[in-house]
């Protein structure tokens, strides 16, 4: 039944919460003097007993969290793990396109953080590149594809730099 898988994914919530705070079931059963028993966090952990919505923002605030953090997600969004890009950054520093600004200014900066001047090429970590999606308005992969089609990614460091040699 559907209420009670929703009753589990709940309890696997509260529990989370309560754990992350470093309590055990007797350890919120101390802390609140006696108002939530052990017993009783246990079964709505549970999904064994079910918890009224006044009851649930009564425990919200006595985790000192917002109740919408207490509610499991139907579908939980999948949290994209960006991998690094290689940037050229003779393409990046030379682009007449000023979209480009603010990706150029990161990687002066990292380059000059990591005492890196080979002029050539510099690898965005994924950080990076997951806080350069934010001032863009997009996602990590939303990102790699613009700067892809600026020409400004490297996919193939030994192919660029080979490309000298010739």
């Amino acid at each position: 039944m559907a209420t009670s898988e929703y009753a589990k994914s709940l309890g696997n919530r509260l529990r989370d919460i309560r754990m992350q705070q470093g309590l055990s079931l007797q350890g919120v059963e101390d802390k609140s003097d006696g108002r939530w028993k052990a017993v009783v966090i246990g079964s709505y952990e549970r999904g064994d007993r079910s918890i009224t919505v006044s009851r649930l923002s009564e425990l919200a605030d006595f985790y000192r969290v917002p109740v919408s953090e207490l509610l499991p997600n139907e579908l939980p969004e999948p949290i994209e793990k960006p991998e690094k890009v290689v940037l050229n950054l003779e393409a990046l520093y030379d682009h007449p396109d000023s979209e480009l600004e603010h990706i150029a200014k990161l990687a002066r900066n990292i380059q000059q953080r990591r005492g890196d001047y080979n002029g050539r090429i510099l690898s965005i970590r994924a950080d990076d590149l997951a806080t350069l999606a934010v001032v863009y308005g997009t996602t990590p992969s939303g990102l790699v594809e613009k700067l892809e089609d600026y020409g400004v990614v490297v996919h193939d460091v030994q192919a660029f730099f080979a490309k000298d040699g010739e």
